[in-house]
């Protein structure tokens, strides 16, 4: 993932992931605002949690599980699987996290503190992941649910191909 100090800001509409932007300033403001959020909600961030929610963060990319507790393990934060699991528990309960269901793995919410249905689009050659908010609700599924006295309360969109950097190799 390249930098560019120049990209516009992150907005709520379009995906994150695959577009240039100044990556430090992205980790540290959700960084901020997860901390921020916390407090607000009178919630803990541990520094486990804190470590781990950077680990996503720095990645554009899903990480299971037993790649973040060896890097946990790294930063010296312990090595029993519970201690990452733990956290990621609460980094997925508390919306700064989402599991990518296709791949078992973990990637950082890139919109947190906005009501969304994520919808992932995950690069099958480079495992790069962008999310972006899904309107469910108004789309052809809503319709179906709908019709079908469903109310739905939570989906996640999960679509596989190539991202653009992967895309422009191919050509």
């Amino acid at each position: 993932m390249t930098s560019d100090p120049q990209s516009p800001p992150s907005d709520h509409t379009s995906p994150v992931g695959f577009r240039a932007h100044d990556h430090d300033s992205c980790v540290e403001t959700a960084l901020a605002a997860a901390e921020a959020q916390c407090k607000e909600r009178g919630l803990r961030m541990t520094p486990v949690r804190r470590k781990v929610l950077e680990m996503l963060l720095q990645e554009h990319r899903a990480m299971g599980a037993y790649a973040i507790l060896d890097r946990l393990r790294e930063a010296g934060f312990g090595s029993q699987p519970p201690v990452a699991y733990r956290a990621l528990e609460f980094l997925v309960k508390n919306e700064f996290a989402h599991k990518i269901e296709r791949l078992n793995a973990f990637v950082a919410c890139s919109h947190p503190g906005a009501a969304h249905s994520p919808a992932f689009m995950i690069c099958r050659k480079c495992d790069a992941v962008a999310e972006a908010m899904a309107a469910t609700a108004k789309g052809g599924l809503g319709a179906a649910a709908r019709a079908a006295g469903f109310e739905i309360e939570r989906a996640v969109v999960e679509a596989e191909g190539l991202c653009p950097d992967c895309t422009e190799k191919a050509q």
